[in-house]
């Protein structure tokens, strides 16, 4: 039975480390043996995460230099666990003594205190803080470039930022191209303009705000997934929503559906280039669990940062007297930006576990000669 910090069977990560600790990191298990593998792969993944637009981000810019200490010899993946991790060397604790006993509304401060005893790591939001999705990131690293040796193809970019909505429809090689031209991650370059807009408006008001952030995962095959309880959709939905912030994900259609007749939702099937394919994609590339052929298209819905600079009401927990807080230290004005690689890792982690159980990815790569 594994424990809450792992997920996955075949492809099984663990996740490690705290917001202000030593190091973030991650174990992956189960990877086949005979794929190419570098630090250089994994770094190449980390350095997209922190938008370099200094208006839109923390002031909390860590370096994030891998180091992969196992399971990789001679340029290959060797079958055995592979642990990465990271050093947290710009974490600034001070700000947190002055609140230990304030729970931050929105944040995991009250919950986690209940649930551990009041040992938990309260830095910066120890286990439950963003910065632990570096690992999910250097797993997801892992992930894609397995998937690649069977043209699975995953990107994530930005739909939507507080009200302001990406409409225009992009192509996915166009997505693929211009999703980083915009530090906000949205490839509609002039809705991205306006989203930045609204992110340093939201700052300087003391404020924050949330979003859409849609996942697209190309060329996976018919018949991944293992329902009832191990569907693909479950799996890619608990996965997603680990994530710190996700707070909705749907497939598809996701909720347009339930205003669609079933004439409408319904994806009437069509041969194809010899193949079996559908008119629209209203399932998201996933039927019963089991993925479709389609394009699997998944979205998550990010909550607003919830540490802020204006005053909120909570309680002295030490006291327990009614108490107000007002949030000082380094907050992201939208965490949204930096989530999309995080998504798009999420997406490739569950889906690399899926295809090898699956039969679609073989648990030696290649032979060595």
């Amino acid at each position: 039975m594994l424990a809450g910090n792992s997920i996955g069977k075949e492809f099984t990560v663990t996740s490690f480390g705290e917001s202000h600790g030593k190091i973030v990191g991650a174990v992956v298990d189960g990877c086949p043996a005979g794929l190419r593998l570098s630090e250089a792969d994994v770094q190449a993944e980390l350095d997209r995460r922190i938008p370099l637009k200094p208006e839109i981000v923390s002031g909390r810019i860590e370096k994030d230099k891998v180091q992969i200490l196992s399971g990789v010899f001679n340029g290959f993946t060797t079958g055995a666990p592979i642990s990465m991790m990271v050093e947290n060397k710009e974490a600034d604790s001070s700000d947190y003594e002055a609140i230990r006993d304030l729970p931050r509304p929105g944040h995991a401060d009250y919950t986690a205190r209940v649930r551990y005893g009041g040992f938990n790591d309260y830095r910066g939001g120890g286990r439950f803080s963003g910065r632990v999705t570096v690992a999910l990131i250097m797993a997801g690293a892992v992930a894609k470039k397995l998937l690649g040796t069977v043209d699975v193809d995953i990107l994530a970019y930005t739909r939507a930022i507080d009200r302001i909505k990406m409409d225009k429809s992009l192509s996915f090689e166009e997505i693929r191209r211009r999703r980083y031209e915009a530090a906000v991650r949205c490839p509609d370059l002039a809705c991205a303009k306006k989203m930045e807009e609204a992110i340093v408006n939201a700052r300087k008001e003391g404020d924050s705000l949330g979003g859409v952030i849609e996942c697209i995962a190309l060329n996976v095959p018919a018949g991944v997934g293992e329902p009832l309880f191990d569907s693909l959709d479950a799996d890619l939905a608990k996965m997603l929503l680990s994530v710190p912030a996700v707070k909705g994900v749907e497939f598809g259609a996701g909720f347009r559906a339930t205003e669609l007749k079933g004439s409408e939702n319904n994806d009437a099937f069509r041969v194809q280039g010899g193949k079996v394919a559908a008119s629209t994609n209203n399932a998201g590339g996933i039927l019963g669990g089991l993925s479709s052929g389609m394009p699997i298209v998944v979205r998550v819905a990010v909550k607003p940062t919830p540490s802020i600079a204006k005053e909120q009401r909570t309680v002295n927990i030490a006291e327990m007297k009614d108490a107000t807080i007002r949030v000082t230290g380094r907050h992201d004005p939208c965490v949204v930006p930096k989530a999309v690689p995080v998504v798009e890792s999420a997406v490739a982690i569950v889906l690399a576990d899926h295809m090898i159980r699956a039969g679609f990815i073989p648990k030696v790569l290649k032979e060595r000669k």
